[in-house]
């Protein structure tokens, strides 16, 4: 199944902007965000919640809060065909969502 398009950045030029997909095979987000800078991937790697750097095949990237709806869009999509993976998605604790204010 292909990507299913959700949302780009409501206040872009439509040009290389930050974009949500959702691929329901894997159950999965696909986001395009701006590349975090060294000093950025620095402290999410001083605050990782795993033991040891962040891993090279893993990056980190940003997303403007204005993007939340279509996170949730997202998620809720993937949400609702979770009977077919065994994967869930968005299990996020919703203090860690509040804080992309």
């Amino acid at each position: 199944m292909p990507l299913r398009f959700v949302g780009i950045d409501p206040e872009t030029n439509e040009d290389h902007c930050p974009t949500v997909w959702v691929d329901e095979a894997k159950g999965e987000l696909v986001v395009h965000g701006w590349k975090a800078s060294s000093a950025l991937r620095n402290e999410c790697e001083a605050n990782f919640p795993a033991n040891g750097p962040i891993p090279e095949y893993e990056d980190v990237v940003r997303l403007p809060a204005r993007m939340m709806p279509m996170i949730r869009k997202a998620c809720d999509a993937l949400d609702g065909s979770r009977h077919r993976h065994s994967v869930s998605c968005c299990s996020a604790p919703a203090p860690m969502l509040s804080t992309w204010r």
